[in-house]
């Protein structure tokens, strides 16, 4: 009896969901590189398939990924770079692209062979074991600082502050953008399944990540929902994700606001520059020579001499010193100092980063050929990102040979040229084979330089250069701007007059490819891939219920 129960309970526990999937994305969709190829390694030894099903017509995957790969290769065959360290970093951009074909057949594989419930179920527990994490990063950051809300806590020379979110990184442990854009496809999936407890789940941990723009990218996707098409039930869940996000602005992080204001305001109604002609300030009045004075203003030193030597009498140190706490009144009433903001340890802290002086004698090395940050001025005034797309476009007027096919994979832009070149960022390269081209050197990467470089305010995801559309245009040419529309998006598009959820989702993943390179980064696209794919399953599912699994 007990092992028939046992028995039982085990099958129950197993049927649950899809343990290979969730055991899957938990690893491939964390930071580290070597835990994604640990997880396509893993994921083939328990489910061992490699039939892609690459086909020109009703192609079982998008034929972009075997179509940029080839775009890649004939570039380097007519005219590319052939040395052993632009080699090594052709490989490594074919094998980014390879484990995006591994990694959605898997996901194919597993809604395929099971059933959309068993999908559903496993999708909500992925949700909960990252909000999971999240809520631990927030709960450690309030230990830290023993304060309730650390988005208004300017301690510790602001390390948290307005900045708290950029700590809210979750399961994948990556950038909290990547974190923000998993919490929102959940928000829009959970929306469509009406399950109140895992929307609202969602939203608070992107509303912790104080991802301002995927706040305003997801909102205007619900308002969409909202206005076009949404049921009663839909439009009181969405009306509670707009009370929250107006309370999280208000209440929990007010500077977060004022950041966005600033923002838009600097960068699509900028205020002229007016010069004001350097005036040299005089000297205090008692530091003055009398022949420099008035007869007014001698009297005046004469006067402040007098005060000062009063003052220094009575008070022989110039910085009193602070009352002793606690204070009481006469009534024997406690009062509680409140905290001096402009103390040092409430303001930015001065010193530079290591990361930042790692750039800075990276600029000092290259100066001679970094227009924007090798002057060692301000950083631009401008959006990073508005710049980087004028930097690609005047590239390509320069050398319209380069239309075509692009500049070559990592010669422009990319994750993987910013981690070939050796700064640090997007992960370590090995030193001995660093490879920067010229034309990112002096565009991309330059760029990146003169924001990074500076104090934390300049280091926002506005100005960072990735994107998705640059990438491509830049870096495949016209042919892989065509082979993505035509072969990737075209792929799930097709199925629009079926899709639910699908719909939002795309819409909102068309515009969230304008803040990095997310191909590269090997995390949202894969959960994008997978919600996608069970939306298209459960709309087939509808219509040809024998065919349900």
């Amino acid at each position: 009896m007990v092992t028939g129960t046992t028995s039982y309970n085990l099958n129950r526990l197993k049927n649950l969901a899809d343990w290979k999937l969730l055991l899957f994305l938990v690893l491939f969709l964390d930071v580290k590189l070597i835990v994604k190829v640990a997880a396509i390694v893993l994921i083939y030894l328990l489910q061992f398939d490699f039939k892609f099903g690459f086909s020109l017509k009703n192609s079982r995957l998008p034929l972009f990924y075997p179509a940029v790969i080839g775009i890649a290769i004939l570039d380097w065959l007519i005219g590319g770079n052939h040395s052993l360290n632009y080699s090594l970093v052709l490989v490594t951009g074919i094998g980014f692209w390879l484990l995006c074909i591994l990694a959605m057949h898997q996901v194919k594989l597993s809604v395929d062979n099971h059933d959309t419930e068993t999908i559903h179920r496993t999708l909500i527990l992925f949700f909960i074991l990252n909000a999971l994490l999240s809520f631990i990063n927030i709960a450690a950051i309030v230990y830290e600082t023993g304060y309730l809300n650390p988005y208004t806590y300017q301690g510790q020379h602001q390390k948290y502050f307005i900045g708290t979110g950029d700590y809210i990184r979750g399961l994948t442990f990556d950038t909290s953008t990547t974190n923000a854009v998993l919490s929102a496809f959940g928000v829009i999936y959970f929306l469509s399944k009406k399950n109140t407890a895992m929307l609202l789940l969602c939203m608070a941990v992107l509303l912790l990540t104080g991802s301002n723009f995927i706040n305003i990218l997801l909102s205007a996707v619900l308002l969409a929902i909202l206005i076009i098409k949404s049921s009663r039930d839909q439009k009181s869940l969405v009306s509670i994700c707009f009370m929250f996000l107006v309370l999280f602005a208000v209440k929990i992080s007010p500077q977060s606001y004022v950041y966005v204001h600033e923002t838009i305001k600097n960068n699509f109604f900028p205020q002229p520059i007016v010069k004001k002609s350097p005036v040299k300030p005089l000297p205090y009045i008692t530091l003055r020579p009398d022949s420099t004075l008035t007869p007014e203003e001698r009297r005046e030193k004469t006067a402040r001499g007098y005060l000062d030597s009063v003052f220094l009498a009575v008070y022989p140190n110039p910085m009193p010193q602070p009352p002793r706490y606690p204070i009481r009144t006469s009534g024997g009433r406690i009062i509680v100092p409140g905290v001096n903001i402009l103390l040092s340890p409430y303001q930015h802290a001065a010193e530079t980063t290591a990361y930042q002086r790692q750039l800075l004698g990276y600029i000092d090395r290259h100066k001679a050929v970094l227009p924007l940050s090798g002057d060692g001025g301000e950083a631009p005034r401008k959006m990073g990102k508005m710049i980087a797309s004028n930097q690609t476009i005047n590239f390509l007027k320069a050398h319209p040979i380069k239309l075509i096919a692009g500049n070559g994979v990592g010669n422009f832009s990319s994750k993987l040229a910013f981690r070939a070149s050796g700064i640090g960022l997007a992960g370590g390269y090995p030193h001995q084979y660093t490879y920067v081209n010229t034309d990112f050197l002096t565009n991309h990467l330059d760029l990146y330089l003169s924001f990074f470089s500076k104090k934390s305010d300049y280091q926002s995801l506005t100005n960072y250069p990735g994107s998705v559309y640059d990438q491509l245009l830049a870096e495949y040419g016209l042919l892989g701007v065509l082979c993505f529309s035509v072969c990737y998006l075209w792929y799930f598009a097709q199925h629009y007059k079926k899709l639910t959820y699908g719909i939002p989702m795309f819409i909102m993943l068309l515009a969230v490819l304008t803040t990095d390179y997310w191909f590269e980064q090997l995390s949202v696209i894969l959960l994008f891939e997978l919600l996608m794919l069970l939306n298209i399953k459960e709309s087939y599912t509808k219509l040809n219920p024998s065919h349900a699994n």
